[in-house]
């Protein structure tokens, strides 16, 4: 009876070793599949947020040594150029986010970071020498409290050739130096700045946009080149990477981005439904609707939003370029740069969509992807002097197109 028990009690404890045995294997099982699966997600999300290996010293020794380099000057002397404030790391297939602003104008980078997800390069014109001490001092404490600023913004400034930007002493940000977070930068900028339009800067500078514009794109592969007071949709980084990573057949093609400009300061659309519901009660319109129809009307945005749904994003119809047409795109390659003898307003864009019409380039515009200016653009009153400016564009304009005959002399087309 005893030797009965005492195998009986051998018995059950054994049938309990192997249970916890069995128990302990599942455990470590599934730990393991546990970690591979946070493994995968984390090398998918690294895949398209690769983490900066960038300290905030390193970005502010690049700062110090980009100021010190005392600038280059561009190809007209009249304009000092500072290249690499800060700097970011694009791959092959990248889509940087290419702009430019007047230091005023930079309170919009903040939205610009919130909707575009991937590398971003501004390029900043300072004024006056007041104006350049500012920006200095904007970067310096943008890279300090900003951890995006850092891992996906280059910035590049540029101000008249007579002024040399210096290295920011400690002493001399004054209230930015008390500042202690990302959101305080960006509501001090809110307190001194005066934003409004770039190219009137109330000054007798003019706003070099071709030659910021160049410089924002400098080193990309691919760029969507865009005003600072536009927001994209959401997403759209993240659909044009897949959509580039999947094929390389869009070489000669400008993949067009619609662009639209909404009545007041709201929410912005996230996506095309949003987007369609406001533009069919009048709150969003076509870009320029109201200051030059023809320069987007070949977008063909009837069309547009009535495509299908679409859950990729990818061309939906090829447009022929025409004169005055300056879209917004996207296009990778040999593209040929903007003019930087365009300055001010008027003409500096369609001069380069122009160009890239006559050097072979297909527009083909996408189905889901959009931008939206902040505001409605209405007709514009220039002073005397930016008045002379705009047609001295204009008289330009026309010995451009004369000259990319002689640029392309076996392109049968022609602007």
């Amino acid at each position: 009876m005893q030797m009965s028990y005492a195998i009986r009690c051998a018995f059950y404890q054994l049938l309990l070793a192997a249970l916890m045995l069995v128990a302990m294997l599942q455990l470590l099982y599934l730990s393991l599949l546990s970690g591979l699966h946070g493994q995968e997600e984390q090398d998918q999300y690294f895949e398209f947020f690769p983490p900066s290996p960038r300290s905030v010293d390193q970005v502010k020794t690049q700062l110090r040594t980009a100021l010190a380099s005392g600038g280059v000057l561009d190809a007209s002397g009249d304009y000092r150029v500072y290249r690499g404030l800060l700097k970011t790391t694009m791959e092959p297939n990248d889509v940087i986010l290419a702009t430019h602003a007047s230091v005023d104008n930079l309170l919009h980078l903040s939205g610009l970071l919130e909707r575009w997800e991937g590398p971003l390069s501004v390029s900043v014109f300072a004024a006056t020498k007041e104006e350049a001490q500012l920006a200095t001092v904007l970067a310096y404490a943008l890279s300090s409290h900003c951890p995006d600023m850092r891992a996906r913004v280059a910035m590049h400034l540029v101000c008249p050739s007579r002024y040399e930007a210096a290295v920011p002493d400690p002493r001399e940000p004054g209230e930015f130096a008390l500042l202690r977070s990302c959101q305080e930068v960006f509501d001090k900028l809110a307190r001194v700045a005066q934003p409004g339009i770039n190219y009137a800067l109330g000054t007798n500078v003019s706003y070099p946009n071709n030659l910021l514009r160049n410089l924002a794109r400098e080193g990309a592969n691919y760029a969507l080149v865009i005003d600072v007071d536009m927001v994209p949709s959401e997403g759209l980084w993240r659909g044009l990477r897949e959509m580039l990573d999947q094929s390389n057949q869009w070489g000669g093609t400008a993949l067009v981005v619609p662009a639209f400009e909404i009545r007041r300061a709201r929410r912005m659309p996230m996506n095309k439904n949003e987007l369609v519901q406001l533009y069919q009660v009048g709150e969003v319109r076509p870009f320029y609707y109201g200051l030059c129809t023809p320069c987007q009307a070949p977008t063909n945005y009837s069309r547009w939003v009535n495509l299908p749904e679409e859950s990729l994003l990818r061309p939906a119809y090829v447009v022929p370029w025409q004169d005055p047409w300056e879209p917004f795109y996207v296009a990778g390659g040999k593209v040929p740069t903007f003019d930087e003898r365009f300055r001010q307003y008027g003409f500096n864009r369609i001069s380069q969509a122009c160009e890239l019409h006559v050097a072979g380039f297909d527009f083909e515009v996408l189905d889901e992807g959009f931008l939206v200016h902040k505001g409605f653009k209405e007709a514009l009153k220039f002073h005397p002097q930016k008045e002379a400016e705009n047609q001295h564009n204009k008289i330009l304009y026309r010995q451009f197109k004369q000259e990319l005959k002689a640029k392309y002399p076996n392109s049968p087309r022609r602007c």
